[in-house]
């Protein structure tokens, strides 16, 4: 018997998708990939300035909490990104100051991403520096330009 050392064995080919384990062979992983979910784009809430004031004056400032809390939730939904709502309740309880410049930047944001001027930002939250009228000022831009959105992307 001879052997030939420059013959070659031809052995069945495994495509390199299947790899074996044992004799089995194990199937592909799938070559889709599957979809995130695109963001809701849920239209918030138009909330009336006056009587948010006049409820964060009659709780103290608790009304504010559950002001952060919907409006923050809203914008999530809407947008698909952002703060969301839990976080700026946790904000509003451990760090308030924090969201007198989140609060409006994310309100800009969402006229930015529609390639429109943003009538707030991040910078609006100076107004607090205002002694006495500085947080109503702020909250009246920062609400109404919430409110402005909100409509012009179908709210009533």
């Amino acid at each position: 018997m001879t052997h030939n050392h420059d013959a070659r064995v031809a052995h069945p080919a495994v495509p390199a998708a299947h790899p074996t384990y044992g004799q089995h062979l194990v199937p592909a992983p799938p070559t889709h990939v599957v979809p995130t979910r695109p963001p809701v784009h849920q239209v918030g809430k138009v909330r009336s300035t006056g009587t948010c004031v006049l409820l964060m004056v009659l709780t103290l400032g608790f009304y504010s909490l559950f002001w952060y809390h919907g409006t923050h939730s809203e914008m999530q939904r809407h947008r698909g990104s952002g703060v969301g709502g839990g976080v700026a309740l946790l904000l509003g309880f451990f760090l308030p100051f924090t969201l007198l410049f989140i609060t409006p930047s994310e309100v800009g944001g969402l006229y930015t991403a529609r390639g429109q001027q943003s009538p707030v930002s991040a910078a609006t939250g100076c107004w607090i520096l205002l002694p006495f009228v500085g947080g109503i000022v702020w909250f009246v831009k920062t609400n109404g330009a919430l409110n402005d959105y909100w409509r012009s992307v179908g709210a009533s």
